[in-house]
């Protein structure tokens, strides 16, 4: 998957959060997508995506030398964020089933394989609703870096998590980048130190008074 964004720009009211970006997301490549709280990080992972448009400039997408276009995004998209929601009124065992219909498992990845590499085989039958934070997170996370989709978007991926959570992000993140974009949105260096590529959005942000 390869994203060219040209003079790029996205503005609330009339202030700008970012604005005149212009870069190529090459295939393959992990960028990582830097700045401080409320700086526009996310708001720029989800122009990126499609799921916001931008106010001024350009995106082109994409896919094995065919163009792609923006509303054909989200069936090549696996997406990771503290604010997307879970269906907590299923088991782990029946949500993993729901979402696959519509997100197949790379292949050769079943969802009971998926549990055991999530290390959560205790709670296959339990209800999302009934898992602690970081379950919640580190299954959200099992859903996007194993779906097979060829642009990975991790918004602050270790939230919630506790040590052991955030060294199992980083061993099944590097194990399931290659061949993928990945965009990290991130002001944690843990979670992006294997990028090759970093973007800072202050340097693209602009104020208008």
């Amino acid at each position: 998957m390869q994203i060219e964004a040209t003079s790029l720009g996205k503005r609330f009211h009339r202030d700008w959060i970012f604005r005149g970006l212009t870069h190529t997301f090459q295939p393959d490549t992990a960028t990582a997508i830097l700045g401080p709280n409320g700086s526009g990080k996310s708001t720029l992972l989800n122009t990126l995506s499609g799921q916001l448009l931008p106010t001024e400039g350009t995106l082109t997408y994409s896919y094995q030398g065919k163009s792609v276009a923006v509303e054909e995004v989200p069936q090549l998209l696996a997406y990771c964020a503290p604010y997307l929601e879970l269906v907590e009124e299923l088991t782990l065992t029946e949500l993993l089933h729901f979402h696959t219909r519509f997100k197949p498992l790379q292949a050769g990845l079943s969802t009971e394989g998926l549990i055991e590499r999530m290390y959560l085989e205790k709670s296959r039958h339990k209800l999302v609703r009934d898992f602690s934070s970081g379950m919640k997170q580190r299954l959200k996370l099992g859903i996007a870096l194993y779906a097979a989709a060829p642009l990975l978007l991790l918004d602050e991926p270790t939230t919630n998590l506790d040590r052991t959570g955030v060294e199992w992000y980083r061993e099944h993140v590097r194990a399931t980048a290659s061949g993928r974009l990945v965009l990290i949105s991130s002001n944690v260096p843990e979670e992006y130190d294997f990028c090759t590529t970093q973007l800072d959005v202050t340097s693209f942000a602009r104020s208008v008074r």
